[in-house]
């Protein structure tokens, strides 16, 4: 049997994204469509407009086009919810489904939530209820990032020694770079953090604060350090990089996006087709689809031809919840990348380093900015 999909969160249109919001609904939507096993169901947004337009461009019956997701997940017990909501009701919408013991699988945007006690609060309820639990990281599933990983994992630059990552800001885009580094890193825990940052213009996207500079280094238990740099002006010159102990491998934007320097060679580029990470052809292939995921379906090649990281993502969070294994975007992985943000923001409040795991609750930068610890230049 199918899997009955609903979306929480359809946005205003797909066709003009800011800092308010990129109706990643329509993205999610076009994942689930391509695949047999699933279908679109409902959606929900509490602008009814927004929900009515979704639904006629997806085929969705007006009957169930709601304005309350809780009235949604009654009347038509959805198998999947994908949470397309900005992250401040993240948390109290995916704990909801949890708990409403309704949908076998929540597939959320990132970041997880605006505080580490909901990012946690997010993983556990799904955890207690069964509930498959996963966040969009799909930059996971970029063909830059799996030959990357290939040539590390291969031993092409010897023993991984520091990964660096350049970013707009830390909470957002950033939740990103550090999933990628984890994932560079073989998902281990981190010892401790150490960061600095400036804000003195207000920054913020989704609703939620963003820090204008900043810098944070920390320590993975096997000895990889990792250093992030955000802002305008910023201390590593390419999207991600590997440093080994015989080499380097870069992830860069524009048209040659993966490069790898062995000890003893210049750098040499590395075919990743049409696929990039930033710019016009951002997640596109063709033919590379197959071998970037190991299981694209046939159904999808004959239809698409192309598919978007977000699609590969949702193709793999449905073949997990159907085989019971773990997704790509498992909650634990995107929890590890969110405690490096605020571990960050906690290092910039006391002044000095955190050991983790993290004991906090809140939102370091939000709190540091409500209390005036960090003063906007507007603020006078």
């Amino acid at each position: 049997m199918p899997f009955d999909v609903a979306f929480v969160g359809t946005g205003a249109t797909p066709d003009d994204p800011d800092r308010t919001g990129f109706a990643m609904a329509y993205r999610h939507a076009a994942g689930y469509d391509r695949l047999e096993n699933c279908r679109l169901v409902a959606c929900a947004d509490i602008v009814r407009e927004n929900a009515e337009a979704f639904a006629d461009r997806h085929d969705i019956d007006s009957e169930n086009v709601y304005e309350h997701y809780e009235e949604l997940l009654a009347e038509v017990e959805p198998d999947i919810v994908s949470v397309c909501v900005p992250p401040a009701v993240h948390a109290p919408i995916v704990v909801d489904c949890a708990e409403s013991g309704i949908p076998k699988a929540v597939h959320c945007e990132k970041p997880m939530a605006t505080t580490w006690a909901d990012s946690r609060r997010m993983k556990h309820a799904c955890s207690d209820a069964g509930v498959q639990l996963t966040i969009n990281h799909q930059l996971r599933f970029g063909r830059p990032v799996r030959e990357a990983k290939r040539l590390l994992d291969e031993g092409a630059i010897g023993d991984l020694r520091r990964v660096e990552f350049a970013e707009e800001h830390l909470y957002d885009t950033g939740s990103h770079s550090f999933d990628l580094c984890h994932y560079f890193a073989g998902d281990r825990r981190v010892d401790w953090v150490l960061g600095q940052l400036e804000y003195s213009e207000e920054n913020c996207w989704f609703g939620e604060h963003n820090e204008n500079q900043a810098i944070t280094q920390w320590r993975y238990e096997n000895g990889v350090f990792g250093l992030g740099t955000t802002g305008d002006d910023r201390m590593v010159d390419c999207y991600l990089r590997l440093r080994g102990t015989d080499g380097c491998v870069e992830i860069r934007s524009g048209s040659e996006p993966l490069r790898i320097r062995q000890d003893g060679r210049g750098w040499r580029q590395v075919d990743t087709g049409d696929d990039r990470l930033y710019g016009p052809q951002a997640g596109l292939v063709k033919s590379a689809a197959r071998s970037v995921l190991g299981r694209v379906s046939s159904r999808a090649d004959e239809r698409l031809g192309d598919t978007s990281y977000t699609q590969r993502g949702i193709e793999d969070l449905v073949t997990a919840l159907e085989t019971g294994t773990e997704p790509t975007c498992n909650a634990s992985a995107a929890l590890a990348a969110d405690e490096l943000v605020f571990a960050t923001w906690e290092s910039v409040r006391r002044r000095g380093r955190v050991d983790l795991p993290l004991l906090i609750d809140d939102n370091p930068l939000t709190q540091m900015v409500e209390s005036g610890a960090l003063e906007l230049e507007s603020s006078g």
